[in-house]
């Protein structure tokens, strides 16, 4: 079986191909033949050390395919059957052998590359807008790299739970696709400072909430475009880690809120991670979000993929077709 290996932890150079032993899934496992396996800033902190892994490792959390064998004890799932998942380690490979309790139905009409491109992102929104913040009409929100994969869904899915959104870029092109997405204003952080243009799209009175996954070179800022008792969602570091703060630095800003979710700990159970999974499916069957591919690369090339990801030259979401 063929499968991305990071040895040594570093740049994209460190992604590489080769031969790894192949297993059959033990009990409570199942075995997937993948159809394709998502791409994730995530992915880029496990190699480049940020969060620790245990070497040798097979990066990736995200993916779907077709289940090939079961492992005992495992019930409701079948050689056959479509699956996704977006927590389960290793799936920049051929084939993946993963918890059957993490695997995600997929329903015959979508897409199992589109089912990829969701399954780690659109939880994530869904946990964002429904548990961390509960995005609602007449709420302002403030999306950083609007036009990114989590980016267009959070536009896209905070438009049809009625709020204003506020999203940042950086070209037209990809301001573009925002406002495709449901953005209603769009800053062109590149052009103008973003603070002080959500200061005048707001009238002065600051946003309601801001997703942040930018980190270190939008993290004070997104804390200055709050209105009183809002909350910074910071969810991503990609411009590097945010900087520390004395939480009185919250109170003298007006008594704001901080978080730094991650998806784990909102599907840390099977019902809750199937009830996440059932939040997405019915936004997309309503047309309310969709699959956005931004690059499909081939396995081999997940080094590449990866150096796109970090120069932020790709919009939508980035997936691997072994």
């Amino acid at each position: 079986m063929r499968a991305i290996q990071v040895t040594v932890c570093g740049g994209p150079e460190q992604l590489v191909l080769g031969e790894r032993a192949d297993r059959q899934p033990s009990d409570g496992e199942i075995a997937v033949d993948v159809a394709a396996s998502g791409v994730n800033f995530i992915d880029v902190y496990h190699r480049e050390g940020r969060y620790p892994m245990t070497l040798p490792f097979v990066p990736g959390l995200e993916g779907a395919g077709t289940v090939t064998a079961v492992g005992a004890g495992v019930s409701g799932i079948q050689p056959g059957d479509r699956v996704a998942w977006a927590t389960a380690q290793g799936s920049y490979a051929e084939r993946h052998v993963l918890p059957a309790a993490v695997a995600l139905p997929v329903p015959p009409e979508m897409d199992l590359k589109d089912a990829a491109a969701l399954a780690l992102q659109a939880m994530t929104v869904h946990m964002l807008v429904v548990d961390v913040w509960r995005l609602a009409p007449g709420q302002t929100a403030l999306v950083h790299a609007a036009a990114g994969g989590v980016g267009l869904l959070l536009c896209a899915a905070a438009k049809h739970l009625g709020a204003r959104v506020i999203g940042t870029t950086s070209t037209p092109e990809k301001a573009a696709l925002a406002r495709a997405a449901g953005a209603d204003d769009v800053i062109l952080y590149t052009e103008v400072d973003f603070e002080a243009e959500v200061k005048r799209l707001t009238d002065s009175r600051g946003v309601d909430v801001v997703y942040d996954s930018v980190g270190k070179t939008t993290f004070e800022k997104s804390l200055n475009c709050l209105r009183p008792r809002g909350m910074l969602v910071l969810f991503g570091g990609s411009s590097g880690p945010a900087p520390s703060i004395d939480p009185i630095v919250l109170m003298q800003k007006g008594s704001l809120f901080l978080t730094r979710p991650t998806l784990f700990h909102y599907t840390a159970t099977p019902p809750e991670r199937q009830a996440r999974w059932a939040g997405v499916l019915d936004w997309w069957r309503a047309g309310a979000i969709k699959a956005t591919i931004g690059g499909a690369y081939p396995l081999a090339e997940a080094a590449q993929a990866h150096r796109d990801l970090e120069a932020r030259k790709t919009t939508g979401k980035l997936i691997l077709v072994p």
